[in-house]
């Protein structure tokens, strides 16, 4: 059995932490329930502002108790029972966080649908977790009789998330409400909030709330302290962006690198006023260290840090503090206080690089498995770890590197290069908006290194001048051979992660660079 890595000078607050008789450490003192967890809030701050949707309505705390208590009811009265699977099709928004608690407090399993899937990959969702009942947008959200569960437990069932996988159906993440709770105490740790300001806590939400990202460690973690969540319509609504920041002062941010480095570049961004927001994170995608640079510099009075998690992790599993952030960009941070690492068959690691392995996780955040997918479940759930399909490493201080995934790595003329650490190099050179680092087959190596890379609008990338960027942070091995210009983004799933197959039989390589 797997034994976890030592944990270093991990910096989070432990207290509160105890190891059960199962060997997971846990917090202590945490709501059974997400529907406890609200109600305790909502007595605490009813009149308090709990919802906002950016250029649009609003609720308090009390207004968003009342109203899911009768969608509960209303869900009730159309036949939805206690356990019943419950899908929600619906843009970010009000309605939207109505529909989650309103399921929530009936006692259902919410199934939070990806909006960019088409009608045919949502039908598979919607069928495959048995959804009894589906919100969708434009349709009224049911109304009864208000109703609150009181028993729920920890164990229980609360939500399915569905993996948007590269290959294959995507896979139900059974998420109970322990998992729930135990992501939010993860997600108030690492940006070290004092519980005291509650009420003055404000997030923007710009990611889906159908992923893990903006629902477990966005929405859920802000409504327990009781304070406001502002919600746009999409990442790409910038003058929403405007006004949350500008004119209604909220403090945290999250989002992808890609959207911070539009933000600065924005003809409007030096007008706006930035001095009230105090977190940022970021995560999702490779950060080039020029980027947290100019993050810090931007918002001065904030503390930065990359987040890396996964569905199954309900999110969080590790993360970088602010004062790690630009030394350690490559990183994804220290363990969270109650999650264990340790590497499956990790190698004898080279030069001055620790071992490199396939991630494993542990913890009360990780999830219950794969909806009605036993054989999945058992291949990725092994004596308590998640097997992450990660291939990282751990260094002496604790710090997580994600070098790649275990498919995506290229065999080089028996040399083993990871495609992530190339596309970290990538990211912090001139000219490139993103890139995608695969194999190219090759007769005498096996596989070479090749580079798709996509140039920022508006300008020529200099192909010279980024691999001789590259050579300077790499060694010559992983240095790309091949490189292939693209105009258009690079090819993603609905969940917006890279088809790293359909790249490559997309892609016309040419001569090699050398």
């Amino acid at each position: 059995m797997a034994e976890p890595y030592p944990r270093g000078r991990n910096p989070f607050d432990e207290s509160g932490v105890r190891r059960g008789p199962d060997g997971l450490a846990r917090y202590v003192g945490r709501p059974s329930s997400l529907v406890e967890m609200l109600h305790t809030s909502v007595e605490r701050e009813d009149a308090g502002t709990a919802l906002v949707e950016v250029g649009g309505r609003r609720l308090s705390y009390l207004e968003l108790w009342e109203r899911a208590a009768r969608v509960a009811g209303g869900l009730g009265a159309a036949g939805v029972e206690r356990g019943d699977r419950v899908a929600i099709r619906m843009a970010n928004g009000i309605d939207w966080v109505l529909a989650f608690f309103g399921a929530q407090l009936l006692g259902a399993v919410v199934v939070p649908v990806n909006t960019r899937f088409t009608d045919e990959e949502a039908a598979y969702v919607i069928g495959d977790s048995g959804a009894v009942y589906t919100f969708t947008d434009g349709a009224p959200l049911p109304d009864g009789p208000a109703s609150a569960a009181e028993d729920l437990q920890p164990e229980d069932l609360a939500a399915i998330f569905y993996t948007s996988g590269t290959t294959g159906f995507p896979k139900g993440a059974m998420t109970s409400h322990e998992n729930f709770l135990t992501n939010s105490e993860n997600a108030l740790r690492c940006l070290s909030v004092d519980r005291a300001e509650g009420p003055g806590i404000s997030t923007l939400v710009s990611v889906p709330l159908f992923h893990v990202t903006g629902c477990n460690s966005q929405l859920i973690p802000v409504l327990e302290l009781g304070g406001r969540v502002e919600i746009l319509s999409g990442p790409l609504d910038i003058d929403g962006f405007f006004e949350a920041v500008g004119v209604h002062g909220v403090n945290q941010l999250v989002s992808v690198p890609a959207i911070y480095h539009a933000v600065l570049r924005h003809p409007r961004f030096a007008e706006l006023d930035v001095s009230r927001v105090r977190w940022i994170s970021y995560g999702g995608a490779p950060i080039a260290e020029s980027l947290v640079y100019e993050i810090m510099e931007a918002f001065p009075a904030a503390r930065v840090g990359n987040g890396f998690g996964l569905t199954e992790t309900s999110s969080l599993t590790s993360f970088l503090p602010h004062e790690e952030a630009a030394e350690h960009a490559d990183s994804v941070g220290f363990a969270m206080p109650v999650v264990d690492l340790s590497l499956d068959q990790a190698d004898d690691g080279s030069g001055s690089h620790p071992p490199v392995g396939e991630l494993l996780v542990r913890g009360p955040n990780v999830v219950q498995g794969y909806w009605q997918k036993p054989k999945a479940t058992a291949e990725t759930f092994v004596d308590g770890w998640l097997h992450t399909g990660d291939l990282a490493r751990i260094d002496p201080d604790g710090l997580l590197y994600i070098v790649d995934r275990m498919k995506d790595m290229i065999n080089r003329g028996g040399e083993n290069v990871y495609s992530i650490e190339v596309e970290n190099a990538l990211a912090g050179a001139p000219g490139v908006a993103e890139a995608a680092v695969v194999a190219v087959p090759d007769e005498m190596m096996g596989e070479k290194v090749g580079a798709v890379i996509v140039p920022l609008a508006g300008q020529q990338a200099d192909v010279a001048l980024i691999i001789e960027h590259v050579r300077a942070h790499l060694a010559d091995f992983k240095v790309p051979q091949y490189v292939a210009l693209r105009d258009e983004p690079l090819p993603r799933n609905p969940g917006g992660k890279l088809l790293k197959r359909e790249l490559r039989e997309q892609t016309s390589w040419g001569a090699p660079l050398r």
